[in-house]
């Protein structure tokens, strides 16, 4: 049941989508009129136009549109919205979900790809970067722009307009905090196609919610971000086992989970333990020298694991070695088949022994359905937790350790067996205690109750900004913030 409506809940294209809505054709002709500037279910193409991400969610746009300015944006949420579509934007095309087509059939999806404008201020430190400027963009501007760098994730590929606005984590992330953290002000489309800016000190309400939560309340075309001087020498380091035994698995977790949950560890510390079918590793950055790190005596902290290190003396090489990640390249690159989740922990909430030991012996049994799997867990904290929960719309302060578990098949649909291997795994590790805590930028199109597990107790206030700026609901997908429930009288 649950892979029939992953496959299919979500809709496969119709007939009717086929038949273009010529008031909308006729809206996009008046306002676009590059060629090539936007095109609609049943043109020629349309599939590869399209490009889903996912390709286990067969989603179909009623119209994709390709502006080139943010009045262009403008003009095509009017039209949009004035022909009772609802509107959601692509910038890198990453979420799982392929909610920037629209999640489910019939949206008119705004592609970024063509706002990738930037410039830095001197003075400041603060660059301006365009929504559709994908990580790689920002990463080498930002660099060649003085030797600046901000927080931000790993894949090259990933798209700023969704990125820094849904959290953004990263790892430098302990040291300067999410990439929302970064954005000191946006230029954002409304539903009522006005184009306005917000910040700490105008339009706050709006730009509260756009940190953690934009697809639901208009698009972003243009951020204003806060940068820090490049990192400098950092060491890579990685920590192996072959799998085998979940006994030794489970040690080697349990003294990975004692590592990062040291509440005096230094925020320089990055660190990723992640488990494939054959092998489990520890892996990550830190940002200081290799005397610095050997003082650390990591070798002794993860016994029964072989490790290695390298010294990067160039910021650019680091990240080009972070994107060269074997599960980044499998994972991130090339649309597939493929189903994820996320859960996390606090301080407070970490993984018993018992439980630990549990859950290597899961994974040691169970039918997997694939041997295309893995799973991460992105150990974060330090400055994303300096901030208080109700401080962004991003709620996810107090979360030590996230979870991305992911499923893939490179040849077909998502099988049963593979999904009940993830579900299985996350009842698991989280006791099947509720409310379960997902990070909104892993979405899974099967969770109920998304809302609440992507924004906690920051929901009800979205519900009420989405009254103020967005009533008719132009702006969504299956899993964004809706408008609040009305009382009955």
């Amino acid at each position: 049941m649950l892979l029939k409506l992953l496959v299919m809940a979500v809709g496969a294209p119709s007939v009717a989508l086929a038949a273009s809505n010529e008031a909308l054709r006729s809206c996009f002709e008046n306002v676009l009129t590059d060629p090539g500037s936007f095109a609609f279910a049943g043109d020629l193409f349309y599939d590869r136009i399209v490009n889903r991400y996912n390709l286990n969610i067969l989603v179909t746009p009623a119209a994709l549109a390709f502006p080139t300015s943010s009045q262009q944006v403008a003009d095509i949420v009017k039209c949009a919205a004035d022909n009772g579509y609802p509107v959601q934007a692509r910038s890198g095309g990453h979420s799982y979900g392929n909610y920037g087509l629209g999640g489910t059939d019939g949206a008119v999806a705004i592609d970024l790809k063509h706002l990738k404008h930037f410039s830095m201020d001197n003075t400041t430190w603060q660059a301006t970067i365009g929504a559709g400027s994908l990580l790689s963009d920002v990463t080498q501007q930002l660099y060649h722009a003085g030797g600046r760098a901000m927080s931000h994730g790993i894949c090259p590929q990933v798209g700023s307009g969704g990125h820094f606005t849904i959290g953004g984590l990263g790892p430098t992330s302990r040291q300067f905090g999410a990439a929302i953290d970064h954005v000191m002000e946006v230029e954002v489309i409304l539903a009522n196609s006005s184009i306005v800016r917000a910040s700490d000190t105008e339009n706050q309400d709006l730009f509260w919610a756009i940190k953690g939560a934009a697809s639901g309340y208009g698009i972003v075309t243009e951020f204003k971000v806060r940068t820090e001087p490049e990192p400098g020498t950092a060491v890579q380091y990685t920590y192996s086992m072959e799998f085998g035994n979940p006994k030794k698995q489970a040690a080697l977790f349990k003294s990975w989970q004692a590592f990062v949950s040291d509440p005096m560890l230094t925020r320089k510390m990055a660190s990723t333990l992640t488990v494939l079918e054959n092998s489990m590793s520890i892996s990550g950055t830190f940002f200081g020298t290799k005397e610095e790190y050997d003082n650390m005596h990591l070798s002794n902290k993860f016994p029964g694991a072989n490790g290695d290190a390298l010294v990067f003396d160039d910021w650019l090489g680091l990240v080009a070695h972070w994107a060269e990640d074997v599960i980044l390249r499998l994972a991130a690159g090339i649309p597939t088949n493929f189903y994820a989740k996320s859960t996390s922990w606090t301080p407070q909430t970490l993984m018993n022994p018992e439980t630990i030991d549990k859950m290597f012996g899961y994974i040691g049994t169970v039918d997997k359905g694939t041997l295309s799997w893995f799973l991460l867990f992105d150990f974060q904290g330090g400055y994303i937790n300096d901030i208080p929960t109700n401080a962004t719309a991003y709620a996810h302060r107090d979360v030590l350790i996230w979870l991305q578990s992911y499923t893939i098949n490179l040849f077909g649909h998502i099988s049963q067996a593979q999904i009940n291997f993830l579900d299985g795994l996350h009842k698991i590790v989280t006791n099947g205690d509720l409310p379960i805590a997902a990070y909104p930028g892993y979405v899974d199109p099967l969770m109920s109750n998304a809302a609440e597990a992507y924004w906690g107790t920051n929901l009800p206030r979205l519900q009420q900004i989405k009254e103020q700026i967005d009533p008719k609901n132009v702006f969504r997908n299956p899993q964004s913030p809706s408008l609040a429930k009305k009382q009955p009288l």
